[in-house]
């Protein structure tokens, strides 16, 4: 079968492979690949900053946005032949940790967790796969193709599951209005769901035109680019990244405000900060910041149900570039306008 591969740590080594068939040791479910989701993780693994290959192995399966269709499965498994699935990314320490220990894998504390795609596990980037079953989630068959998101769904899943526990430390807190920065898949995706929990939504960008304000604002949020006029949120989900824009974020949340890191920074942009001013203001406002990364079973199943609530013409918009496998390099180059780029595994 034929695999997209690469040599962590070694910049631009990825290449489409012939290689075996996947291992029974992977899981008791076969699955054949129709899409990949491509994502920064994997440009960062491409361009050797990122990425640990599976034991004995010289290179690794890369993908760990999936979507496929089983192809054999045992009884008793949960799922059958022809059910559309997703695998989860993240498996649990071999210790394992107390997080681990309690499915809680996204949490893992000792890091010696493992990763499909990413961490010393090939991933889903193949024309099949294997999964264990309590690895793989079983999506409506009405998503079809938009199963693909799934994925960087149960990031925001968690991160708004999070939010959420962490409100309930008062207990009268209720959010009324949700800032998301970002309007790349991940914060749009944290904006639907704002959406769907009746928060007043507002989505932060720097793309003054083209399809992410439509999104938004399909959506009923307000779109800013750049001036946030005096916005104070009681929810921020910060996907950006961007040094400036957390700064100013952890400045911005109502009393009693939250604020969930969801993007990864690159280090090394020193900004100016008044820490002690910042101390001030979270301890007299109650203000919480926290990161958040990954997702386990749970969030999975969180985001399948809001996939499942979403309005799909939407969801297909966010998919703005489906490249056929034989053409799986341009899936790879960042261009004008892209938010999520698949590769089509059924147009080889």
């Amino acid at each position: 079968m034929r695999a997209l591969t690469v040599i962590p740590g070694k910049p631009n080594t990825i290449s489409l492979d012939d290689v075996p068939a996947p291992p029974q040791s992977d899981g008791a479910v076969l699955v054949r690949a129709l899409a990949l989701g491509v994502c920064g993780t994997d440009r960062e693994i491409i361009a050797g900053h990122y990425g640990w290959v599976p034991k004995g192995e010289a290179r690794l399966i890369i993908g760990h946005e999936s979507l496929g269709r089983v192809e054999e499965a045992p009884a008793g498994s949960g799922v059958r032949r022809g059910d559309l699935v997703v695998g989860i990314v993240r498996r649990p320490d071999p210790v394992p940790c107390p997080a681990c220990a309690a499915g809680e894998w996204d949490m893992c504390r000792n890091g010696q967790y493992t990763e499909r795609g990413i961490k010393e596990r090939n991933g889903y980037g193949s024309e099949q796969f294997r999964v264990e079953p309590d690895f793989l989630i079983a999506i409506d068959p009405a998503l079809d193709a938009l199963g693909v998101l799934l994925e960087p769904a149960s990031v925001v899943a968690k991160a708004w599951e999070q939010v959420m526990r962490i409100g309930a430390r008062g207990a009268v807190w209720q959010p009324r209005v949700a800032l998301i920065t970002g309007a790349g898949p991940v914060g749009l995706l944290a904006a639907l769901i704002g959406a769907q929990r009746g928060l007043e939504v507002h989505v932060l960008d720097r793309m003054r035109d083209g399809v992410k304000p439509d999104l938004a604002r399909a959506l009923g949020a307000v779109y800013h680019v750049g001036d946030l006029a005096g916005l104070k949120p009681d929810v921020v989900i910060e996907c950006t990244g961007a040094g400036a824009v957390v700064l100013d974020v952890l400045r911005r949340t109502a009393p009693d405000g939250i604020v969930c890191l969801a993007g990864v920074s690159s280090g090394g942009h020193a900004i100016k900060l008044d820490i002690g001013g910042l101390n001030r203001d979270m301890v007299l406002e109650n203000h919480v910041v926290f990161g958040s990364v990954n997702a386990n079973r749970r969030h999975y199943r969180a985001a399948a149900e809001a996939l499942a609530k979403a309005d799909k013409e939407w969801l297909a918009r966010l998919i703005t570039r489906r490249v056929p496998l034989a053409r799986w390099r341009e899936a790879f180059e960042q261009r004008p306008g892209d938010i999520k780029v698949i590769v089509d595994f059924s147009e080889a």
